[in-house]
This record gives structure tokens, sequence and C-alpha cells, in this order.
């Protein structure tokens, strides 16, 4: 849906476009002061109307360069009579026929003041397709690329992803579906007046208020036509017939909101990542002082090796140590968030990552303050309503990696299932496909005594490994050995089969490993509330201590059995 902002917009103008029921409310809607109040405090607002075009109602958008705006000239500007929807080029035909050129559109039709104005929104009309997609709207391409925003239909908008992965609507569009409706473009000011600084140019919008009542309107009256000006910046010429009809058509030149310089000057801050921000304190171990303190992601309240000799600070890889539950939030949320387990990095879409994260013995989250200093203010602030004291030091792969620079000893069984799944995926094999690329980022270990949590994790092994395997050629894998199977039967049975004719497996043996991943993801998930589903959760607390604990345990025997499978292939 279009941004809280623009459907406010949508509201106020849509009112502006009903025709009022009572004699007193018509009389004073077409004096048009409540559409000219409204342009007013539009033009101070952070969702600028760029287009609006309802039965009653047009609003369009030109930008001027503004060595242009210094001499214009307000009364021939109002002599402006372009619409919006017309085409920005055409071919134009000379010598009977026999050459072409293209003639693009002026948008001086009426009025030489705007010459070499540009549009900043197209209304598009597909002729011949029926129904709302018929009618759509294109953005100056110009605009677009420079503030990297695209079209996204579920969210009638032009958007990017702010600096927590949000959708960050830059362009909102409501296009009118029923007779009477309004249909609204609407720009969020800042990245536009961005734009604006740039290229030396400002707004300016016309509009053209013909307010009447079916039936109550015969023909303009004699009486004159006033032009009246408020200020420098709004000015229109303006006919009322009392209590019958009236016309307000004029300009208005919406001013940018703050100074050229102080604009480029938090665009410079955007590019170089200066930008004035918040930092939050985490309670953390500070290795250097061999205390536990509150140590803030500013960078001025830590110091690396290599400044150490000049201060006292504490190291700036101090680690501040959370409880598990802070990850439940990213693996909850699939499209925003990716975690990569293996290489101990979390991400939100191109918005941030936080790099460096590992688990402890204690089965603490742990992050470096550095690594915690790259999050955005509210993200930190997430992180540190989970902060705790630490129960032990950081994992030991961490203190392999990160503190004495080698390659860790430590053995991940999920990390080895990824790297035999990665090599089949290569390697094309005919009896294992992968589904899907972005399963290699969604299996993680479970870390928390959430039971949906140790399900989900199964679910997704699962997904990865069992789903990938092809029934059929395993099939003809067992046919070539004149093994009879069941037609009913599936990959995994069918897998034990062929791996007892092989003799990796004894006879009667199963793939005990790969049928708990498929038990507890049919089980759990399916049938979460069932007996069997929480016995075979408490079976796992009670045998391994943790959810974490039993994951990996099915994991090393997995493993096992995969390398079992691939031997069976090759």
């Amino acid at each position: 849906m279009p941004s809280y902002e623009h459907n406010k917009l949508h509201e106020r103008i849509s009112h502006l476009n009903q025709l009022p029921e009572s004699v007193s409310e018509y009389a004073d809607w077409i004096r048009a002061e409540e559409h000219l109040a409204f342009l007013k405090d539009n033009a101070q607002s952070d969702e600028l109307v760029v287009y609006a075009v309802g039965e009653y109602i047009l609003i369009h958008t030109v930008i001027v360069n503004e060595t242009s705006l210094s001499n214009l000239d307000k009364d021939e500007l109002l002599k402006w009579n372009y619409a919006p929807g017309s085409s920005c080029a055409s071919y134009a035909s000379e010598l009977k026929g026999k050459s072409f050129s293209i003639q693009r559109s002026d948008y001086s039709v009426g009025s030489e003041s705007l010459r070499g104005a540009q549009q900043l929104v197209y209304p598009r009309y597909f002729e011949g397709l029926q129904g709302r997609e018929a009618r759509y709207y294109e953005v100056m391409q110009e605009y677009s690329h420079l503030t990297e925003i695209h079209w996204r239909p579920e969210q009638h908008a032009y958007c990017r992803f702010d600096e927590n992965g949000d959708y960050d609507h830059i362009v909102s569009i409501t296009s009118r579906e029923q007779e009477g409706g309004v249909s609204l473009v609407s720009f969020k000011r800042e990245p536009l007046e961005r734009y604006l600084a740039a290229s030396n140019s400002m707004l300016i919008r016309m509009f053209d208020f013909t307010l009447f009542g079916r039936g109550k309107f015969t023909g303009w009256s004699d009486g004159p036509e006033n032009i009246l000006k408020e200020s420098d910046a709004l000015f229109y010429r303006q006919k009322i017939d009392a209590g019958k009809a009236a016309y307000t058509q004029g300009v208005q030149i919406v001013p940018l909101s703050r100074p050229k310089a102080e604009i480029f000057s938090s665009l410079r801050a955007s590019w170089a990542g200066t930008k004035e921000r918040d930092y939050v304190e985490f309670v953390a171990l500070d290795w250097r002082n061999n205390r536990i303190s509150k140590i803030s992601t500013d960078p001025a309240a830590t110091t690396s090796y290599f400044e150490a000799h000049k201060n006292k600070l504490p190291y700036q890889i101090s680690p501040a140590f959370f409880r598990p539950d802070v990850l439940l939030k990213y693996k909850d949320d699939r499209d925003k968030y990716t975690i990569e387990e293996r290489y101990r990095t979390i991400r939100c879409r191109n918005a941030w990552a936080l790099q460096r994260y590992d688990v402890n013995e204690a089965g603490q989250v742990h992050v470096y303050i550095k690594d915690l200093r790259h999050l955005p203010y509210q993200e930190q602030q997430y992180w540190a309503s989970y902060n705790e004291q630490p129960k032990t030091g950081i994992s030991k792969r961490a203190l392999e990696h990160d503190i004495e620079g080698e390659w860790t000893s430590i053995e991940d069984p999920l990390d080895e299932i990824l790297s035999i799944t990665e090599r089949w995926a290569d390697s094309g094999m005919r009896w294992w496909h992968l589904r899907e690329e972005s399963l290699f980022k969604r299996v993680n270990t479970p870390r928390t005594s959430s039971r949906d949590e140790w399900a989900q994790a199964f679910m997704d092994l699962s997904k990865l490994i069992v789903e990938g395997f092809q029934v059929k050629a395993i099939r003809d894998e067992l046919k070539k050995m004149k093994i009879d199977f069941d037609k009913e039967e599936r990959s995994l049975a069918l897998l034990e089969k062929l791996l007892i004719a092989h003799k990796r497996i004894a006879s009667g043996q199963r793939l005990d490993g790969l049928r708990t991943v498929q038990n507890i993801r049919n089980k759990v998930i399916a049938h979460s509330g069932s007996s069997e589903a929480a016995a075979l959760a408490n079976a796992a607390m009670r045998d391994h201590e943790s959810f974490s604990a039993h994951f990996e345990s099915v994991c090393r025997t997995v493993t096992i059995e995969l390398k079992q499978i691939e031997g069976v292939f090759t």
C-alpha cells in the first residue's frame, strides 16, 4: 500500500473533489478557498503533491531552471494550457512523408515562461487494455535513476530500502478506479529537493479547480475575471458566478524548504557515511582493562591496537553478550533478513550487515563493539534490549579466527552439510537437484529453547537435502541393479535399498539422520500441537539438553549419510 502520508493527502484531495450537498456549503466550495489552503499547506509538507486529477481538480507539476524562474512573467505564466497526459514526443513528417523526425513536446504551450520545463510524472494509458492495469504512471527516468528507486506494484510506489531495510516510498501513486475518484502522485520531499538543488531547479505547480454542480451550470456570465496574487509564490485567475459555478486556475512556485548549502551538506554526509548519528552503550567485556563495563559504540569511546598507546580506552573488539533470542527476529522474516551462520553474518537486504557474530559455550550470542557500531541506531537499541553480562568468554572459533588470526579447528556439522550440497549443486548431479539457491542461507542452527525455531531449522534442512533427491533417477539406478521397489516408496526408502545393495549400510539399517530430519518436519511442523510433536521435542531436550545440541548431533549423522549416498553414485 502507499505511504501513510500519501494516503492522508489522498483523503484530503478526495474531500475537495466531492460536490457539497447543502446550498451554503456549495457556495463556499466553488470559491476554492479550501483548495488554495490545501496548496499552501502542502507546499510546506514532507510529502508533495506532484500530480492530481479528479472530476473537479487538476494539479500538475513541472521543474524549471532557476535562471528562467527569475525572469518569469507572472501574468504570462497564467496562460499555461498544457495537458499532463500528452505524449512527450511524436513523429513528424516532411516532404510528403518521405522523411521523418522526432518532435518533442514543449511545455511552453500557452506560456513562453515554461519553455524548457521538465515533467516529473507521465500519466500513461494503454489503449485497448481494460481495467485498472490500463492506467499507470511513469516517473522521469533521470530522477528514478538518481534516487535509485524501483516500481513495486504491491507497495503502489517507486521505492528503495531505508537504513532499516524497510520500503521507503519515494514516489507514491493512487490511480482512480471509479467515477468521481481522484488519481494522485506524491513525492517524498527530501530526495526531490536534493534533485532540485543539484539541477538548479524549482518546482512550479499548475492547478485548475473548475467547480460546478450538474444541472446548476449553463454557461459563464459576462462578469469579470480577476487576477489575484496572494504572494510571489501563488497567483491565479478566478471567475465566480455566485452560488452557481467558479473556476480558479493558477500557478504555485514551491521553494526549497532549506538552503542549498544545507541540502548539499546532508547529501555529502550521506555519501561519506559521516552524518550525525546516535550511539548505544552495551555491557561488554573490556579485555584491555580486565573488567566488565558499559562501552559505547561511539568511535570516540574505543580504540584499536594501533592507537592504544595513546590512551586507555577499551579495544573496539571488546565483545558484548546477548541472550540467543536476539536472533529470532532475523529468522522470522526471511524476506528482509539473511543469516549466514557459516560466515557469522546477518544481513538486512542492502541496508546493513552485522559481521562476526558467534555463540559461546554458554549459548550467548556475542558481537564486537566495532561491528555493533555499524548498525542503525534503532537496530542497536534492539540488540541492547537483549544485552546481558558475559557468562563465559567468546567462542573458541572466534578466538582462533578473530584474535589469533588462525584457521579455526572447530568442526561445524552444518557447515559440512552445506559444503557437500554445494558441491552437488555445482556438479549438476542427476540424482539430486537444488530446489532454490536461497536454501543455503536459510538453514541455521537453532539457538534458543523455542520449539518453533527448532522445528523450522529441520524444515529448512529437509527442503535443502531431502526435497532435492530425484526419485526417478534413484529408481533407474535400482532398476539397473535389478532391485525391486514399491511404487509408493519415496526417496529415503529407495536410497536405503540402494545403499544396502552397495553394502554401504547393513541389511535392515536405515538412514536415521535423514529420517529424523523428515520426521520432525512432518510431525512437528504439520502437527505442532499434537502429543507426538511434543514427545519429539521433549526427547530432543532430554537427550541433548538443548535444541542446538540435538540439531548438531543430527547434522553429524546426516553428514555421514550424505557421504555414503555420494559414494553410491560416483
